[in-house]
């Protein structure tokens, strides 16, 4: 499953969004991704998600491979979407 999601969450809503990510993309057993500008990353990984320009306004694609794919995509969609 893929989605595209644009980004609304701002520096002042999330200090540490990437941190975030990692946590959320953990909880599922589903492989996630994500990807901007042509590079995609493994949304688990701290570091690979520290190398993505996550900035307001900015659409990425939120992709997700496994048994909970749909629930992955949609907690990573309404963290971005300032819906904790």
């Amino acid at each position: 499953m893929e989605k595209e999601v644009m980004i609304r969450i701002t520096d002042e809503t999330e200090a540490h969004p990437a941190a975030m990510l990692v946590q959320i993309a953990s909880r599922y057993d589903s492989s996630v991704y994500m990807e901007t500008t042509g590079k995609k990353v493994n949304a688990k990984s701290i570091m690979g998600m520290m190398s993505l320009d996550l900035k307001q306004g900015k659409t990425i694609v939120v992709s997700a491979e496994g048994p909970d794919e749909e629930d992955a995509v949609k907690g990573i969609e309404d963290f971005l979407a300032g819906n904790k």
